[in-house]
């Protein structure tokens, strides 16, 4: 199932896919928040460092299937399918968007 992604979720899937971790920290906002695996990762400098380090531990694929609006959140459901234990694994993106860029990402099983 296609689903149509607002523009700046849509290049956040498209940067991860394509593996450059300073292209894919650049659809966040300076100040931007990530939270993975309770861990948080604040502004660029540590969400490129997040996504290097995702990039050289394991190779996955993420297939975005749902959509909803809750909360001023985009909420997507995305199996993420790779060479990493458990996998695949349905995950949860809980976006926050500001100015065309992501401002705050929750990610959760």
């Amino acid at each position: 199932m296609t689903i149509s992604l607002p523009p700046a979720i849509a290049a956040y899937f498209s940067a991860d896919a394509a593996g450059d971790s300073a292209a894919f920290s650049r659809r966040f906002a300076e100040d931007a928040v990530v939270v993975d695996e309770r861990r948080t990762y604040t502004g660029r400098d540590q969400i490129a460092g997040w996504k290097a380090a995702a990039s050289t531990q394991y190779s996955y694929t993420a297939e975005p299937f749902a959509m909803a609006e809750h909360d001023g959140q985009t909420i997507v459901t995305a199996r993420l399918t790779g060479d990493f234990p458990g996998s695949p694994i349905d995950l949860r993106y809980a976006f926050t968007l500001g100015a065309g860029l992501i401002t705050r990402l929750e990610i959760a099983p």
